[in-house]
């Protein structure tokens, strides 16, 4: 039977949350420690451990039939291969940043300057876009010590939680996007291939749905019950139960994490009791 090829980071920031993933979904992976390559003990599945930078280029030549990647390295060389899914983790901006002694007052303050940076194409785009003409310097690694040693003045780079940047005494001045890992797939994909993606990407969107969801369960005097229902969403419709005590009855939902606390208000102000939440594995729909 064929497998899908899936490619994931060999080490690095998007190796253990893809891990993670696919052993949410149900997937067994055999341990893959230095080892190109480790299968799937229950699904038709084949993990191929690569750098991240060589991602973009197995999958257009169809190495690999699918990648859990970056999205800030599609924009860099992959704009060309599909993305099926927002994954929701290994979530970072691409930055302008500069020295914190550096005034800035605006992007045609890059005039001129020398920008360092891992991500050519993007920041080549970026300037483009803007009118700017500057000087492009590329480092793959590292690239927050280029203005201490004199190399640029700007730097371009993935910032996450800033640690790095404070730590070599510069700001983010220009947030250029956002990036998550994604689900991409490999634009000469075969049919075979395809039929188990769609799978596997089923799996994934059950997981990604119970992770922004929580189950609640509330007791409602039933003189409030319109009230609470016109508060309370549901995949259909809540679930509504009669109590042993009368007058009363239970209701079943979901509610999305995001507008959580909002709805827990709501529903105190218009007499919910009792209100229990759960956390969702999978959510089938």
């Amino acid at each position: 039977m064929s497998k899908l090829k899936i490619a994931v980071q060999k080490s690095g920031r998007l190796h253990e949350g893809s891990m993670k993933l696919l052993k949410d979904v149900g997937i067994a992976i055999q341990n893959g420690n230095n080892q190109l390559k480790a299968s799937a003990q229950n699904f038709p599945l084949e993990v191929i451990y690569l750098r991240n930078s060589d991602i973009p280029k197995y999958l257009r030549d169809g190495i690999i039939d699918a990648a859990i990647i970056g999205e800030n390295l599609l924009i860099e060389n992959g704009n060309d291969i599909s993305v099926l899914e927002q994954l929701g983790f290994s979530k970072c901006k691409v930055s302008i940043a500069i020295p914190k002694d550096k005034n800035f007052s605006g992007i045609s303050d890059l005039n001129g300057k020398q920008i360092a940076t891992s991500y050519p194409n993007t920041v080549t785009q970026f300037l483009k876009s803007k009118n700017i003409e500057a000087q492009i310097h590329v480092i793959n690694g590292s690239v927050e010590v280029a203005p201490n040693l004199g190399l640029a003045d700007v730097i371009c780079d993935i910032v996450s939680s800033g640690n790095t940047l404070f730590k070599n005494n510069l700001k983010e001045v220009y947030q250029m996007f956002t990036s998550q890992a994604v689900l991409a797939v490999s634009p000469v994909i075969s049919e075979e291939s395809k039929i188990i993606l769609n799978k596997l990407q089923f799996r994934i969107k059950s997981v990604l749905k119970g992770r922004n969801c929580n189950y609640i369960l509330l007791n409602v005097p039933n003189a409030k019950l319109d009230n609470v229902l016109k508060v309370i969403p549901g995949m259909k419709s809540p679930t509504v139960l009669p109590l042993a005590k009368e007058g009363w009855c239970s209701v079943h939902s979901v509610i999305e994490k995001s507008s959580f606390w909002e709805i827990i208000d709501e529903l105190k102000e218009n007499g919910a009791q009792g209100i229990l939440v759960c956390p969702i594995e999978n959510m089938v729909i």
